[in-house]
């Protein structure tokens, strides 16, 4: 039998000032998934809900991020940073004046802890307006940064192929790249070097793991250009 693991936290209930909103992102099932967790209470007007709470004392927000990030997976993200806050007057769960939020990035393939559940980001359930406006920003963050980046590596394996590399960015950009193109602008951006192993990606020879490993460049962004090739 698998282990089980332990059951989210659940944010106190009272009345505060600041929320920590953590929002988990991996690719899964051929979309951008977000981590999402049900609410305590069965009557509660949120059914499902972004992993929160409110600030310990004396704990700091990236802190505070990291514990909900913890909380909420069974394990930290692969990346956890602070993406912005919110201070306007959308319903938050727990009516929280202001929200500092966080975005963690996920391998693909990983768990959750019991009582969450991994959701499409483009099926949302219905969300407390403040939590739905933190997705759709945390979206939209990864989307602008993915080529200025190296994000998409945080949401694989450490070993993966060229394939799958390829198919988190057009997840993330909404649309297909032509597999030459992407490699050419894979291999000038210098941040991959293969490993001795290979997985069998069905019909056909197998494919080449690689690993992230970039390499130094005076000057060069840790991204991956695709304009210069398409």
């Amino acid at each position: 039998m698998p282990e089980r693991l332990p059951a989210v936290p659940r944010p106190s209930v009272r009345s505060l000032t600041a929320a920590i909103d953590v929002v988990l992102l991996t690719p899964r099932d051929g979309a951008i998934a977000v981590l999402l967790t049900r609410a305590p209470d069965a009557q509660a007007r949120d059914k499902w809900l972004v992993p929160w709470d409110s600030l310990r004392p004396e704990e700091a927000p990236e802190i505070a991020a990291a514990r909900i990030a913890r909380g909420a997976l069974g394990a930290m993200p692969a990346s956890l940073e602070q993406v912005g806050a919110f201070g306007d007057g959308r319903r938050h769960p727990g009516d929280a004046r202001l929200s500092v939020s966080f975005v963690g990035l996920v391998p693909q393939g990983s768990s959750s802890a019991f009582g969450s559940a991994w959701v499409d980001v483009e099926k949302l359930p219905a969300l407390a307006p403040r939590q739905r406006a933190i997705i759709d920003a945390a979206v939209e963050g990864l989307k602008r940064r993915i080529d200025q980046s190296p994000l998409a590596f945080r949401m694989l394996p450490t070993a993966f192929t060229l394939s799958e590399l390829q198919a988190v960015y057009e997840l993330v950009l909404g649309r297909r790249l032509h597999k030459a193109s992407f490699r050419r602008a894979l291999q000038a951006a210098l941040l991959v070097e293969a490993t001795e192993e290979w997985r069998s990606e069905g019909r056909g020879r197998p494919a080449q793991l690689f690993r992230y490993s970039p390499r130094r460049r005076r000057g060069l962004r840790r991204g991956v250009r695709f304009d210069q090739f398409e």
